[in-house]
Formats: C-alpha cells, sequence, structure tokens
C-alpha cells in the first residue's frame, strides 16, 4: 500500500527517503514494484523499527477474490462449483502463493464454511433463444462459466449447438474437465472442441491461433446468429481473441478492417459478443 511507503519514508533518510516517496507516489525507481508484498517491502528497507500500531494502520483490507461461477442450479440444485487455480510462483528469492486460491486448494478442510457473497455478471448470459448457437473462449480457469453454460445447455436440452475454445500449457496436465468434455460431446451437447497447448511443441499455439484457424466455419456460425463469449485474461488474452476475431470477419466475411471493426461493434450492440475478463 502507498501509506506504507510513506510511513517508511518518515523512518528513513537521504536515498533511501528518496525511493520510498517515489514508492508512495506510485512511481518504481528500481523496477520491482510489482512484486512488493508487505514482507517485501520491510525488506527492501532493512533496520526498520515502526510502531506495531502505526505499522497495521498502513495496511489495507485484502481485497475480495470474484471466481466465476462453473456449475448450472439445474443440473447440481443446491450445489455450487468454483474452478480455482492454485496461484504458485518464485519472486525475489522467495515463493509466493495467491492468497484466496491457497486457502481453498491447500487449507480450507472439507467440509468447513467460509463467507461468500454473489455479484451479477451484468450482460453474461445464455442466449434466450435455446435454439442459438454459442460459440465460447475459455483458456485456463476462463473455462468456469462455459462448464456452467454446458451443464445448463445439457440439463434444459437445449438445441442450440455448442462450441468451446480451451487452451493452456501442457495437454498432459492441464487439460481442465477432460473427462467431461469428452462426456459432452458423446452426448452431443458440445457440439465442437477446439485445443491450443502453448508447451507442448516447438510453436506456442494460443486459442487466438485456433479461432483463425477455423475461421471459415467461425463466420459460418456467426452469420447464422450464434453468441460469441469470452473469459479470462484482460491484458493480453481477450484483446488477442478480439482481434482474431475481427480478422475472420475481414478475411472470411469480406469485410476488411473497417466493416469487420463495425461488425463486432454491432455484436457487442446487439449482446452476441460478451466478455467476462480480469
Amino acid at each position: 500500500p502507498d501509506a506504507l511507503f510513506q510511513l517508511i519514508s518518515y523512518l528513513v533518510g537521504g536515498e533511501r527517503k528518496a525511493k520510498a516517496r517515489a514508492l508512495a507516489a506510485g512511481e518504481d525507481p528500481d523496477g520491482d514494484a510489482a512484486l512488493l508484498d508487505v514482507l517485501a517491502a520491510i525488506e527492501k528497507f532493512p533496520g526498520l523499527r515502526p510502531d506495531p500500531e502505526a505499522f497495521i494502520e498502513c495496511l489495507e483490507p485484502l481485497q475480495p477474490r470474484l471466481y466465476s461461477i462453473s456449475s448450472s442450479p439445474r443440473a447440481t440444485p443446491g450445489k455450487l462449483s468454483l474452478t480455482v487455480d492454485k496461484v504458485r510462483y518464485e519472486a525475489l528469492g522467495r515463493t509466493r502463493l495467491g492468497c484466496a486460491s491457497a486457502y481453498l486448494a491447500e487449507r480450507l478442510p472439507a467440509g468447513a464454511k467460509l463467507k461468500a457473497y454473489i455479484q451479477k455478471a451484468h450482460g453474461f448470459g445464455l442466449p434466450a433463444d435455446p435454439a442459438k448457437g454459442v460459440i465460447m473462449v475459455g483458456p485456463g480457469t476462463g473455462i468456469a462459466p462455459f462448464r456452467a453454460f454446458l451443464h445448463e445447455r445439457a440439463a434444459t436440452k437445449a438445441p442450440g449447438r455448442n462450441w468451446l475454445f480451451f487452451g493452456h500449457q501442457r495437454s498432459a496436465t492441464d487439460f481442465f474437465y477432460a473427462d467431461e468434455l469428452t462426456a459432452l460431446q458423446d452426448q452431443g451437447v458440445l457440439s465442437r472442441l477446439d485445443t491450443a497447448w502453448s508447451r507442448d511443441g516447438a510453436a506456442k499455439i494460443y486459442v487466438q491461433d485456433k479461432i483463425r484457424a477455423a475461421g471459415a466455419e467461425l463466420w459460418a456460425w456467426l452469420t447464422e446468429g450464434a453468441h460469441f463469449y469470452v473469459c479470462g485474461d484482460a491484458k493480453r488474452m481477450a484483446k488477442d481473441v478480439e482481434a482474431a476475431t475481427c480478422e475472420v470477419a475481414a478475411t472470411h466475411g469480406g469485410l476488411g478492417p473497417d466493416g469487420a471493426a463495425a461488425f463486432l461493434a454491432d455484436l457487442k450492440k446487439a449482446g452476441r459478443y460478451q466478455a467476462d475478463v480480469y
């Protein structure tokens, strides 16, 4: 928190004071600001002896974590599922664990209760007409709402076709719900499944690459009224998927770049292109 660096700036001098003030102002003097949790911030300024009460007052409450529900109340009444991938990485010589994901994956015993609340995902839902096709792009844990969609479509016997693009690093270890998706294909609920693995071969393959490769059929689905959904990383994936979809419209729809951009804008306006990104 900025307030912690402000407190540190009062406790140190010289170059260290200037550095603490810069961090408090949102600057990144050493290029490591993104890696500074509270412990790393203290270690960055050795010898600090802040008053404990003042130190605690500088910290901020943890922000809530929002997870997409990955189950359908029609398919599993009274049961709600989440899709959680534990965050774990090395930074500044120390293992970092995701606060919420590690708690759910490792620390919360079976049968325990925890506090949660429902936040509405405005505008992110299946089409009102169950006969409409749905195209879902959900790499990694972005598959969560689409697992719910597929279970919902199966439970309601929706006649519309369902196409899922799923991607991750390695098929052997990162193919979430592989058995379920195979069963849904066998049942005829999942019409098509395209997978992209970024670490299985010499070339990195991502969901946007699969979208381009399937451009002709994807365009056919869109012209037949299919709805398009994206869930997952907002910084890169969602933008790359949008760009790939524009390329499909430009190439296979013959719209050109400007026409494709207008087509995508119309899809969004009509609620046929929806994103749940974070």
